[in-house]
């Protein structure tokens, strides 16, 4: 059994502030018929949303579109493995990719085989508002086999 774990290192500042709100007197529901417009509310089904929403001006970096997983060379198949790699995406605001090997696996074959896979990847680019800027970020590819 094979695994394959990347991790994206973003970095991002989340600021929230809050909101302080006060009742005016005679503001508070007091009679049945302020709450008979209520019947016209409709209810959507509950949606699950993952991480922060961010907005375009708050984008830290570019987005992946595509990102294809390596594969384990032939000489090493079979074999355990517990390996990883460290590289850096270069994502121009035309959405190039540049691949940098920060640090290797152990196995070259391994890293080969990561670079093969990342140079693969495609992405839209950072924006900063709704103008695209270069960007980066750092992938981290653990190969694990048993």
């Amino acid at each position: 059994m094979i695994f394959f774990r990347v991790s994206a290192l973003l970095c991002g500042l989340c600021l929230s502030v809050p909101v302080a709100a006060h009742a005016v007197t005679g503001d508070e529901a007091t009679h049945e018929a302020d709450h008979a417009l209520d019947a016209d509310i409709i209810e959507l089904p509950e949606v699950h949303v993952h991480g922060l929403p961010l907005n375009k001006d708050q984008q830290v970096g570019p987005v992946p579109k595509s990102t294809p997983w390596p594969a384990v060379p032939s000489s090493l198949d079979g074999k355990p493995l517990d390996d990883w790699m460290k590289a850096r995406m270069l994502v121009s605001k035309d959405a190039k990719v540049s691949v940098v090997v920060l640090e290797p696996a152990k196995h070259r074959e391994l890293t080969v085989a990561g670079m093969i896979a990342l140079n693969k990847w495609t992405f839209d680019p950072q924006l900063r508002g709704d103008d695209p800027v270069d960007g980066e970020l750092t992938v981290r590819i653990h190969f694990r086999a048993q």
